[in-house]
This record gives structure tokens, sequence and C-alpha cells, in this order.
């Protein structure tokens, strides 16, 4: 029961806009009702009517600019307003209640299906799990393995500051892979070492291969929700610098969102010729030859909220995968209530424009190369970006969110 699956009465209508039709109905009896008593005596003690209410009355019929029926109107529209937000925070609480339940489903279905998720299930379980401020799963492969250490020598806590920073900033990292067509083989033996050396891997249920990539990060989410309970989902990849104490900056300012999705907004063209990178299959349902793709985030990093995460898991089997995997999350977002925020400083380029806005007392939270989807020759140069666009290595210290 995710969104767009509203509980159904009976006859087919939302249950959910029964409630709230009822309630607004209660409110607005009481309404006038209050208003009803509030009437003045209009007839005098021998049953005539007064002459005072009928000047009054006369008045006010006459002259609705008056500042007594201003005052009037005034507390008619306060009260419908104050109406209108019990039903709007009634709303919302149904809504959490129904991705809370959705959570629970799905994490019962991913448990059956063999997704690493808690397998505890329950109203005692959703009670118990901690809460954290955002889950960062950085995307990697097989090969990556000196991707992987450049970050954890630069911008990735790792050991124990990776465990306080779970414990005492509510973040959780880790890098997101899945497995070889040979489970078990030499490549899955060789992370399984990784990550006992470093405890820092989410392994999913999926076959690793470029061309998955869209399937991969449905997985990943449909997994963190599942795991974690955050309040933001990030989505990374291997080959980009974040400074975490600014991204945490980012995330805070849209706590209070219960659907919203984060990064930097793009609108590419949609590419029909066959053997170029990022080729659209489909290009055919994006129109005529020429077109541009709706908004979307660049596939760099991008975060969206708990209810979306939630929504991307419980609807995951239905849920179209284009070849991009950007495309396709922008997607499915598409015919949502979505806010979709455009927040610059996740796309900051390499040395001189990141270094110039640290310099600047206002450092980037990602920063990559736009002419390589990512820091061209990452290994090599991450510890040159750190240095000359990182916020310090203490930052997310002391950082409050």
């Amino acid at each position: 029961m995710g969104l767009g699956r509203p509980p159904k009465s009976g006859n087919g209508v939302s249950t959910r806009w029964v409630s709230l039709f009822c309630i607004a109905s209660f409110f607005l009896g009481v309404l006038v009702v209050n208003r009803l008593w509030s009437i003045p005596e209009l007839v005098d003690k021998d049953g005539e009517p007064s002459q005072e209410h009928q000047s009054t009355a006369l008045h006010q019929m006459v002259n609705c600019d008056t500042k007594e029926a201003s005052v009037q109107a005034g507390d008619i529209f306060s009260q419908v307003s104050q109406t209108h937000d019990v039903i709007m925070t009634l709303d919302k609480t149904i809504s959490s209640l129904e991705m809370q339940l959705a959570a629970a489903r799905a994490a019962k279905a991913d448990s059956q299906e063999g997704l690493q998720v808690n397998t505890e299930s329950g109203p005692e379980q959703l009670k118990d799990r901690r809460k954290f401020f955002f889950v960062m799963g950085i995307i990697t492969a097989f090969s990556s393995r000196k991707r992987r250490d450049s970050i954890r020598d630069t911008w990735m806590p790792k050991g124990e500051e990776l465990r306080k920073l779970e414990i005492e900033k509510g973040i959780i990292m880790r890098f997101v892979i899945g497995h070889s067509a040979s489970p078990g083989g030499v490549l899955d033996r060789a992370i399984d070492a990784e990550d006992a050396l470093h405890k820092d891997f989410l392994r999913l249920n999926h076959v690793e291969g470029y061309h998955e990539l869209s399937s991969k990060t449905q997985i990943y989410f449909s997994t963190a929700v599942a795991k974690w309970d955050a309040d933001f989902y990030v989505k990374v990849d291997d080959d980009i610098h974040m400074n975490l104490g600014m991204v945490g900056s980012t995330l805070a300012r849209h706590r209070s969102k219960t659907r919203v999705y984060v990064g930097c907004m793009k609108s590419g063209p949609v590419l029909s010729q066959k053997g170029v990178k990022y080729h659209e299959p489909e290009h055919w349902k994006f129109g005529e030859d020429g077109n541009k793709y709706f908004r979307h985030a660049t596939g760099q990093i991008y975060a969206i909220s708990k209810d979306l995460a939630t929504y991307i898991s419980v609807n995951r089997h239905i849920l179209h995968l284009y070849a991009n995997e950007d495309v396709s999350l922008g997607s499915w977002f598409i015919g949502l209530d979505v806010e979709h925020v455009d927040d610059r400083s996740l796309c900051c380029g390499t040395p001189l424009d990141c270094e110039w806005k640290a310099q600047a007392g206002n450092p980037c939270a990602a920063s990559f190369d736009w002419s390589c989807s990512g820091i061209c020759k990452s290994v090599e140069r991450m510890q040159e970006v750190h240095q000359r666009c990182g916020e310090g290595d203490g930052a997310i210290w002391h950082t409050s969110f």
C-alpha cells in the first residue's frame, strides 16, 4: 500500500478521503453552530423587530466593507484555515502510517526474496528501529578497488570513525555492490575479504553489469530502506569528491518535506543513434528526434526522502527501467507529487571551480568533471581535489544538523 495505492472501501472510494470528509464536515458544522449562537436577538420583548438590530442588519447588508463585517469574515476565514490545517495534519499522519505499513510489508517480501534486510517484522521491529539522518550508498564495481581506497583515504571515514559517524551523526555510509554471474567465485571472494577488512559494504541480491545500473539502483534503494530507517537515501558514484558536512547541511534544509528529490537537475538530449554512449533504445517514447528528457537529477549524486525510497521498494516490480539509471529514477517520480530541488552545490567542477568556492568559505557538497561524468583519473587526482576543495577533515564532527 504505497503511494498511489490507497486502501479502498467497499464502494471504491478511498477510505482516507472519506475520513477526511467526515472530519471536515464536523469542523464546518461546529463553525456554523458557533456562528448561529453568536447572532444577536433580532426582536424586542413585544415580538416586534428591534429597531437597533434592523438598523444594524440593514447597515451590514448595505455596507459589506464595514469594520465589523470584515472582522466577522476574518473570524470565519481564520476558523476555516484552522480546519484546513487540521485536515492536512491528519492527512500527513495517515500517509506516514501507510508508508510504515508498506515498508514493513516490503521488508517481509525482501526477506523472502533473499535481499539483505532485517528479517524481524511486526510493530516491535518498526518501533525499535533506530532513526538515522541519511544513508549514503557509493555505487561501485569489482574492478574499482583503487577507487574505493582513494575515497577511504580522503573524504570517507573508516574503521572506528565510520561507526562513530553512525552513532553520533546518524549517517550510514557503504560501498554498494552485488555479486558476480558466478556467485562465490574469485570476484566475490575478493569483495568478501575487503569487507572483512573495512566493514563498509552493502551487498545486494543483484548480478553486476554496466547495463544493469538501473536495476542496481532500484535494488539499492529497496534494500537500504528496509535495512535502515532514515530521513534520506543518497546514491553516489565512486569517482566523485564529497564534503560530508556540506551534504548534511544541504539535506537538513529539506528534512521536514515528505517527498523530496534533491540533485543537480538536467534535461539532456535523447540519443537515438546506436553505438553512442548513453544511447536510448526507447527513444521513440520521448517524441521526435532531437527531443530532450524530462528534468531529472544527474546520476553522479542525488538524494531522495524516505517516502520516495519506500515507494520504489513497494512498486519495484512494476517500475520501468530505462537504459540510463538517472533517467529511470526521474521517470519513477514524474506522476507523483514530488518536490524537485535543483542544488548546484552538488555538481561543482574540480579545481579551480570548487577551490575558489572553498576559499570563499562556501565549500561544494560534491565535485567532479562533467566531461568524464566523474573526476577524470579519479584514483590519481582524488587526493589533490580533497586538499584543494575539502571542507576540512574535522568539519563533519563540528557541523550541526
